[in-house]
């Protein structure tokens, strides 16, 4: 059960399957639940069960551009992915949150009360039925239960986008204008909540519509309709930012503030908006640690060296106009470099305790394929490693995306000015040690970015936004997403490369620390070194399969991984297939397109 840790509720009477048609099993709906603050309140409280739980969260980017891993995803294989293997068509939690709706009207319950909690029935209500339109486009709209003789409405075909999206926003106004839940847990949904999902939902929706705008296109005909969804959702942006109170966390300076965010026990307040807070008592933990750090648990999740060359110098200068880039050791790349990627991947000055007692550790090779190894989730203690015993808050969202909405959907419409600029991005920037362009919007295009990512883009404003969205919110399960409403699927099938390497059969000191970690070799490996980690780059492995792992120059040059492997990416894959069986229970539905 996914849980919060101010409601871990069980509440048996309000559980319902997996069918629209059926009532929720309950012995008390009519006898007392909505006609008492209590009843309402435990209602509502089994709404957070919907949010993604810390192990959704830790675990969200398993399949992006920048995330090298142990196999391809069957969504993007050359193999192929089939509506056979369709899922997420699943509406027992809009059935509960629609009859909770209905039903809260009795009036032994405050006006006000019932209020504020049929507010955040509706928020929850716009977050579910977002969902499904980002999986699966066009979705039959219900704003209400379903009679099980209804036949009409539950064989119905599915409502076209712009109607659904239409009352997705009219909940998040209503929810955004009528909720008055106070919190200081960051646990719960509250007005500034409200608003900031509202800013990340119309921000998707605006682009979306805007990029998917072509003939056949799951957008198509709705561009004329973009720049309304980007304007709702600077509005929404400028809210919190006006009087949320929230602030970019700088506690710890430079070098440590950007990680703080991911590791306390405790939400940063003065940043994050909505947490999953963790809790030992209750058994709300999360399993972070085994699942980055383990050789055979999770996908082995790293960082491909095209998306760490993104990260800028310390001067605010891409890292790609230095010459030589290309064949930069990793102890000398990450130096100088903005100081969030010091606080996302392993490298330089990172320490962990082992019983106690520091030690340097660089990246891992039993984990990582590309050499750059993740700890943005991940606590600094070997004890967390062996199992769910993580006890650091979850992030589900920041206020750090809060200003990226703002400043992407004013920069696609192109209203950015300098001083939009210097509060959104130049702030973040400068968090990461960043010195130069931080109070004014950039003019010059890094072909670096353009080339490899956006080909299309021609705004300098709108790529730096991109490259800063990708930076800051990476490894947040934004990632997909972003390449969805981008019209950039196609990032999904780039090479998996991880840093260079100079020469076979000579090791290498990955951290600095004037000991050797890694070593390359083809063939016989060489004899054993104390400390050193033997990575076999053969053509052939021994059982005479294809070495997945390889360099790109054959005896030098990039780490590749996995690469023998196609994969495929295609226009009908921004949405997801109607799964098959829930296609044949109503034919009305019809297929997406190309499925």
């Amino acid at each position: 059960m996914k849980k919060i840790l101010f409601f871990v509720v069980v509440f048996a009477s309000f559980v319902s399957c997996n069918k629209l048609d059926q009532e929720p099993q309950s012995s008390t709906s009519e006898l007392g639940v909505f006609s008492s603050e209590k009843g309402v309140q435990l209602y509502v409280n089994s709404f957070y069960n919907n949010l993604p739980s810390g192990n959704d969260i830790v675990r969200a980017d398993n399949m992006a551009d920048y995330a090298a891993r142990t196999d391809v995803p069957s969504f993007i294989s050359e193999t192929g992915f089939t509506a056979a293997q369709g899922s997420g068509w699943s509406w027992s939690a809009l059935r509960n949150i629609n009859y909770f709706i209905e039903h809260n009207t009795s009036p032994a319950v405050p006006e006000n009360i019932r209020v504020n909690y049929t507010a955040t029935a509706r928020f929850f209500r716009a977050l579910f039925y977002f969902d499904k339109v980002v999986r699966f486009g066009n979705v039959p709209w219900y704003s209400k239960p379903i009679d099980v003789a209804d036949t009409v409405l539950l064989k119905k075909p599915r409502d076209p986008r712009v109607l659904v999206m239409d009352s997705v926003l009219a909940d998040l106004n209503f929810a955004c204008e009528k909720i008055t839940t106070s919190d200081n847990t960051r646990s719960l949904i509250t007005k500034n909540v409200a608003l900031a999902y509202k800013s990340r939902i119309c921000l998707f929706e605006g682009t979306f519509r805007k990029y998917h705008d072509s003939v056949g296109g799951a957008a198509e005909g709705l561009l004329p309709t973009a720049n309304k969804w980007l304007t709702e959702a600077v509005d929404a942006a400028q809210k919190v930012m006006t009087g949320g109170g929230f602030t970019i966390s700088t506690a710890g300076g430079v070098n440590s503030a950007y990680r703080q965010l991911f590791i306390s026990k405790l939400p940063v307040t003065t940043e994050v908006i909505l947490s999953n807070v963790s809790d030992q008592t209750l058994n709300v933990l999360n399993d972070a640690n085994w699942y980055w750090t383990s050789a055979t648990y999770g996908s082995r999740l790293s960082f491909t060296r095209t998306f760490v060359n993104t990260y800028l110098k310390i001067d605010g200068t891409p890292f790609t106009n230095e010459a030589g880039y290309q064949t930069k050791l990793f102890v000398d790349e990450v130096k100088n470099r903005d100081t969030r990627l010091q606080q996302t991947i392993r490298m330089g000055n990172y320490v962990r305790l082992n019983g106690g007692t520091p030690e340097p550790a660089p990246p891992v090779f039993s984990y990582t394929y590309t050499g750059y190894q993740p700890i943005k989730w991940t606590l600094d203690d070997i004890y967390f490693d062996g199992g769910t015993r993580n006890d650091n808050s979850i992030a589900l969202m920041r206020y750090a995306e809060v200003l990226l909405n703002f400043a992407e959907a004013k920069a696609e419409m192109g209203t950015l000015t300098d001083a939009d600029w210097a509060k959104t991005v130049g702030v973040l920037r400068a968090r990461g040690g960043i010195t130069g362009g931080l109070n004014t919007k950039p003019v010059v295009i890094d072909q670096y970015l353009k080339s490899n990512y956006f080909p299309l883009i021609n705004d300098a404003s709108v790529l730096e936004i991109r490259r800063e969205r990708g930076i800051e919110l990476s490894w947040e399960g934004q990632r997909f997403n972003d390449l969805l409403r981008w019209k950039r699927g196609e990032l999904l099938t780039m090479k998996w490369n991880g840093f260079y390497v100079p020469a076979l059969n000579t090791a290498m000191d990955l951290n600095g620390d004037g000991k050797n970690d890694v070593l390359f070799y083809q063939g016989t490996a060489p004899a054993a070194q104390a400390g050193v980690t033997f990575i076999n780059v053969s053509d052939k492995l021994a059982n005479g399969n294809t070495n997945p792992q390889r360099l790109s120059n054959g005896t030098s040059g990039e780490i590749t991984w996995l690469n023998n492997v196609n994969r495929k990416w295609e226009y009908r894959k921004y949405l997801y297939p109607i799964p098959q069986a829930d296609l044949l229970m109503n034919p009305a539905l019809g297929q997406n397109a190309g499925w």
